[in-house]
C-alpha cells in the first residue's frame, strides 16, 4: 500500500477487508518506518521519529573511555522508545488490516547517501543492531513481523537506487564487517530481509537484489538466514539492469528471493503476472516461508486499541521524550 491508496483510516480499514475477501492469504504490507517514509500520518495515526532520531537519543550521555565505548541513560531511553514506536506502528497497521511493514532500516548512515539519510538509526553497526533488535521487539509484541533493508547496505552508495543504479566499490570483507554486521548480529530475530539495487562490483556485476552470491552463499550460507527475501521494487531504475520486469523477476527469483515486487506501474504488475513462470518447488518452499510472515493472532479493533494500556503507555513515552507530538 501506499499513500495514493489512502483517503481515511475508515477507507484504508475497508480496503484491507475487502483484499482479505478476495483472497485471506495475501500479506498486505506497507513502507511504514516512520519519519518521511510512513504511509499513513494523519486520521489518528501517529507520526512517528526518523530512526535518526533514536540514534541521537542513545548518544545522549554516552562517551569513549580509553578506546572502549560506554553508554548512559541515552541508550536505555533510546531502546525503550525503540520498542515503543514499533509497538505503535505495528499495533495501529494491524488495528486497520494491514499485516506487515518493511522496516526497520539497517542501512548505516555514512551521511553520503541522500535517499537513506534520517531513516538509519546510526553510523554505528552495534548501535543499530540494538535500536532494530528493540524496534523489533515493539512489532513482534504487536504481533507483526519485520524486515531489514537493504541489505548489505546501501549507506555508502550515493545514487538513489530509485532513479539511477547506485555503485558501491568498497570491499566484499570491508562490507561484511561493518555494513553487513546487523544481519549477521539479528540472526533470528530477523524475520525478512530486502536487498539493495547497489551494484558492488568487488563483490558481483549484478545488484544484490540478483546476485547469487550475496543472496544464497552470503546472505542464506554465510549468514544462515531462514527468513523470507523480498526483491525491492522492480520497477526502480536501480533494477533496470535485467533489461526487463520478468526478467528481473527471473532473476531475483533465481538469486535467491521468494518475493519480487512492484509498487509503482500496474501494467508491468500485469505483465509480470502473465508472464513469469515459476517452479511448483520455489512457490511451496517460499509460501511456507511468507506464511510465517503473517499475524497468528487478531488485532484489537481501532478504538479498542485507544484504550489499551500497552498502546497508551508506549504513545505516553514517545511524548516524553519528545519524540512524538
Amino acid at each position: 500500500l501506499f499513500g495514493r491508496n489512502w483517503q481515511s483510516r475508515i477507507q484504508l480499514t475497508q480496503l484491507c477487508a475487502d483484499i482479505k475477501a478476495v483472497r485471506s492469504d495475501v500479506l498486505i504490507c506497507v513502507d511504514h518506518e516512520g519519519g518521511r517514509v510512513q504511509r499513513f500520518r494523519n486520521d489518528g495515526f501517529t507520526h512517528l521519529p526518523p530512526m535518526r532520531a533514536l540514534g541521537e537519543l542513545w548518544m545522549q550521555d554516552s562517551k569513549s573511555v580509553r578506546g572502549a565505548f560506554h553508554t548512559g541513560s541515552g541508550a536505555l531511553a533510546a531502546m525503550d522508545a525503540a520498542t515503543a514506536s514499533g509497538y505503535v506502528l505495528a499495533s495501529e497497521l494491524r488495528a486497520c488490516g494491514v499485516d506487515f511493514s518493511f522496516t526497520p532500516v539497517l542501512d548505516l548512515d555514512f551521511g553520503r547517501s541522500g535517499v537513506i539519510g534520517d531513516r538509519a538509526f546510526s553510523r554505528d553497526p552495534q548501535i543499530t543492531f540494538a535500536l532494530a533488535k528493540s524496534l523489533n521487539e515493539g512489532l513482534r509484541l504487536a504481533g507483526m513481523a519485520n524486515c531489514g533493508k537493504h541489505f548489505p547496505g546501501h549507506g555508502w552508495a550515493e545514487a538513489d537506487s530509485h532513479v539511477a543504479i547506485p555503485v558501491d566499490e568498497r570491499s566484499l570483507q570491508k562490507i561484511l564487517d561493518d555494513d553487513a554486521k546487523p544481519y549477521e548480529w539479528l540472526d533470528l530475530s530477523l524475520s525478512a530481509v530486502m536487498p539493495a539495487h547497489v551494484i558492488y562490483p568487488q563483490v558481483d556485476k549484478n545488484p544484490a537484489g540478483f546476485s547469487k552470491i550475496w543472496l544464497h552463499s552470503i546472505l542464506r550460507q554465510e549468514l544462515g538466514f531462514e527468513g523470507v527475501i523480498f526483491s525491492d521494487d522492480l520497477s526502480m531504475e536501480g533494477a533496470s539492469v535485467a533489461g526487463s520486469v520478468v526478467k528481473g523477476a527471473d532473476m531475483a527469483l533465481e538469486a535467491g528471493c521468494d518475493a519480487v515486487l512492484i509498487c509503482n506501474r500496474s501494467d508491468l504488475a500485469d505483465q509480470l503476472l502473465s508472464q513469469l513462470v515459476v517452479s511448483k518447488v520455489k512457490q511451496a518452499e517460499s509460501a511456507t516461508r511468507l506464511n510465517r510472515l503473517m499475524p497468528t493472532a487478531a488485532a484489537p479493533a481501532w478504538n479498542e486499541l485507544q484504550g489499551e494500556a500497552q498502546y497508551q503507555h508506549a504513545k505516553g513515552l514517545l511524548k516524553q521524550l519528545k519524540l512524538i507530538a
